[in-house]
């Protein structure tokens, strides 16, 4: 007679989380979610340097107002969309405005993005009960 797997030692990210190992609905793994941040980080840097003379501030609120905008309202940004991710809260529902805002606001620390834990959920997805997932 076996019971739940209580060792929190999984095969892949997204097991314990009941989410599949590959395809749509699997974890988006480390290539695409640093994939995604160059695009949008580049994005706003661009526009900042346009606009403000690439000011470091500038780009961060640019960056900060794609993250908030486009997550809180599509469950994605420009670069989630081209590395083929979006975000959702666990059990897929969309993230939603709130969560938006404190995920991004969380990932401009940076400290909770390189802070992750076996099923590759970084301190800002764990804060919100959010994932990023395959599309």
């Amino acid at each position: 007679m076996s019971g739940p797997d209580t060792s929190g030692i999984s095969k892949y990210p997204g097991e314990r989380l009941g989410l599949p190992e590959s395809g749509p609905g699997s974890m988006a793994r480390a290539g695409r979610r640093i994939l995604a941040i160059v695009i949008d980080w580049t994005i706003a840097l661009v526009i900042s340097n346009f606009a403000f003379g690439g000011n470091q501030w500038a780009t961060l609120a640019i960056f900060a107002v794609e993250q908030i905008l486009l997550i809180g309202t599509l469950g994605y940004s420009v670069g989630h969309r081209i590395a083929g991710i979006h975000v959702v809260r666990l059990g897929g529902a969309p993230a939603g405005p709130l969560a938006a805002v404190v995920r991004t606001l969380l990932l401009c620390l940076v400290i909770p993005a390189v802070v992750f834990d076996p099923d590759q959920r970084g301190l800002h997805d764990k804060a919100m009960n959010t994932i990023l997932i395959r599309m």
